[in-house]
């Protein structure tokens, strides 16, 4: 039996150079499914455009702009939004990507948000340990991994000694405590760090605990595919020292490289290695520290990783499949037809 056509509404606009590949190539996989339509998101067609299923990535975007004015007609037109889907009663599925909030949003703002959490059908989890609101209806779909999106960049031979970096800089991902713990490494180490600072004053601040060390090289900036690759590559092994790990697609990134990652340990990271290889997902408790460092470059050179990690559960038309069956789940729950 032929499952009729469902029409889906993304929360992200058509994808450009700098749009996360993770979006770009959900879009792809789901419009490779040929009983699904994926419609990329603008005011006019969520207010007016007709479609089965809302789904939203990161609901706080919507409600942001360049100024205060434009900050505020969007956060109206987002109560617009919410109003349509209830009154219709249109199913909204939800990928939740972080556990929580950012700080300094404000009371409308959560006021809002809140509007879009009472209104979701199906919550898609990109793993099991994701905690859930009592109650929740949950599926589970893993993020796909990243070896088509690189196939084609040139590689690099990896340098004995090198550490990577790569991905936004955020506070809270803690490269200045990666720069801080490698100065202490022996003279023939290296590190590149490469991303987008959040504000130049944390590019300062890394910058400032990075002087005088030239074995430290710091691109601030958008990276391009071959910058990414190329820090990637030539390490011997990528560091991502988030003081919070959830759902990581930095790890994922260089998984898909088939280089080793160095992340805090927890029960997502633990199950993680359980899955790919132990040997590719090097894990550490507490403060990250030169110690930490330099024993896991010693266990890397005594024992490096063989073959390729296991990716083989992330394949991106099994997560464009599972993704069109989350969407007429969420239909049915609404007792319409899926």
């Amino acid at each position: 039996m032929t499952s009729r056509r469902i029409v889906v509404l993304q929360s992200f606009p058509e994808p450009r150079a700098t749009t996360n590949p993770y979006i770009i190539m959900l879009a792809r996989a789901i419009r490779a499914q040929p009983d699904a339509e994926l419609l990329t998101f603008s005011w006019r067609t969520a207010l007016l455009g007709r479609y089965d299923v809302f789904h939203i990535h990161w609901p706080e975007i919507l409600l942001e702009g360049r100024t205060p004015s434009r900050a505020l007609a969007r956060q109206l037109l987002t109560a617009l939004l919410l109003l349509r889907l209830s009154l219709l009663r249109t199913p909204v599925v939800r990928t939740v990507h972080n556990l929580g909030l950012h700080d300094g949003i404000g009371r409308w703002r959560r006021f809002l948000l809140r509007g879009f959490a009472r209104l979701t059908t199906v919550r898609i989890v990109l793993n099991p340990q994701t905690p859930l609101p009592d109650g929740a209806e949950a599926i589970t779909i893993l993020h796909g991994h990243y070896r088509d999106w690189f196939d084609g960049v040139p590689r690099r031979s990896p340098v004995p000694g090198r550490l990577g970096y790569f991905g936004l800089i955020r506070p809270y991902k803690n490269v200045r405590g990666l720069v801080d713990a490698f100065r202490g490494l022996p003279p023939d180490a290296s590190l590149q760090v490469g991303g987008r600072p959040s504000s130049p004053e944390l590019a300062e601040e890394i910058a400032a605990v990075a002087s005088g060390d030239d074995r430290i090289a710091l691109s601030f900036g958008f990276l391009t595919d071959d910058e990414l690759v190329a820090i990637a590559t030539s390490a011997q092994l990528v560091v991502l020292p988030y003081r919070e790990m959830h759902n990581s697609g930095g790890t994922l990134a260089a998984l898909s490289l088939d280089r080793p990652v160095l992340i805090p340990d927890n029960d997502v990271n633990g199950a993680l290695a359980a899955e790919v290889g132990e040997a590719w997902v090097r894990r550490y408790s507490g403060p990250l520290t030169t110690e930490t460092l330099e024993r896991t470059l010693e266990e890397l050179q005594a024992d490096p990783p063989c073959g390729q990690p296991d990716l083989s559960a992330r394949d991106w038309v099994t997560v464009g499949e599972e993704h069109v069956d989350a969407y007429r789940h969420a239909r049915r729950l609404r007792g319409l037809p899926a």
